[in-house]
């Protein structure tokens, strides 16, 4: 008997409604503030509308979690999650850097917008169809809600220092290499499997709670340098391979976690 069937069986129906419903409850949450960012950078709130789309960031990574904990996922939960991150990590931070940022650059401002846009939509298409051969370890280009979270971030961070971001050409260069990494082919880390049997995986446990402990301190100014330095290193390092002054680790990775899943066994 699979374990779905199980989990459906000692679950009484009432209840087993309320699981069903829960992930979808979390992803209209998502799109609610993505709505909601749209609204405030209308208005020219940019922090608001920025921390709306870094909650909505959070809520994306709890609805899957939870319909695979609840055993609750389904075809629709897919794609109404897709259509929700295009608004809450596509039209929302496009239009809160053209609104913040880009309005003086005119036709070129919007175009980098759509640009973003424009990729977060293939991005998602492009998980939607492959998502049966993803690997575990690694995203195929950078993950929208990742890429969403850097715009946020910039307006934080641009906030804190009380920089100027009125026709920064900065920004209109971060809006176009987001863009393009989302469609690339570069591997970027999901953390998603990490071994903590292993030393490379408790390796990477340490690094993930040092960041946490820096970003919760004061997430206006670590939030966005951290999560530009996990955008820029994929393609730095895929370019390092590329002209063999970098050794690529996939395989390695897979071999050195297994011989020392063996030796903990031993």
């Amino acid at each position: 008997m699979s374990s779905d069937l199980r989990f459906k069986r000692k679950v009484p129906p009432s209840l087993r409604r309320f699981l069903f419903v829960l992930p979808n409850l979390l992803t209209t949450a998502n799109l609610f503030l993505g709505f909601f960012s749209l609204i405030m950078a209308s208005r020219e709130k940019w922090e608001v509308a920025a921390i709306s789309i870094l909650v909505a960031a959070f809520t994306d990574g709890l609805d899957g979690r939870m319909a695979r904990l609840t055993k609750t996922q389904s075809e629709f939960g897919e794609q109404y999650d897709s259509m929700s991150d295009l608004v809450s990590f596509g039209a929302a931070p496009a239009f809160l850097v053209f609104q913040w940022a880009l309005i003086p650059y005119g036709r070129l401002g919007w175009l980098a917008c759509f640009l973003f846009l424009t990729c977060v939509a293939m991005r998602l298409a492009r998980f939607n169809v492959q998502k049966q051969n993803e690997e575990k370890r690694y995203f195929l280009g950078c993950p929208s809600p990742v890429a969403a979270s850097c715009v946020a971030a910039a307006v934080l961070f641009y906030h804190e220092f009380q920089l100027s971001a009125s026709r920064d050409v900065f920004v209109l260069n971060i809006m176009i290499i987001l863009a393009l990494t989302m469609i690339s082919s570069i591997r970027y880390r999901s953390f998603k499997d990490l071994n903590f049997k292993s030393q490379r995986g408790f390796g990477y446990a340490l690094i993930i709670v040092v960041i946490l402990l820096l970003v919760s301190r004061k997430p206006e100014t670590y939030l966005f340098p951290i999560g530009m330095y996990y955008v820029l290193s994929a393609p730095v390092i895929a370019l390092l391979i590329k002209l063999g002054l970098w050794r690529s680790n996939v395989e390695t990775e897979v071999e050195e976690d297994s011989s020392e899943d063996r030796f903990v066994d031993l």
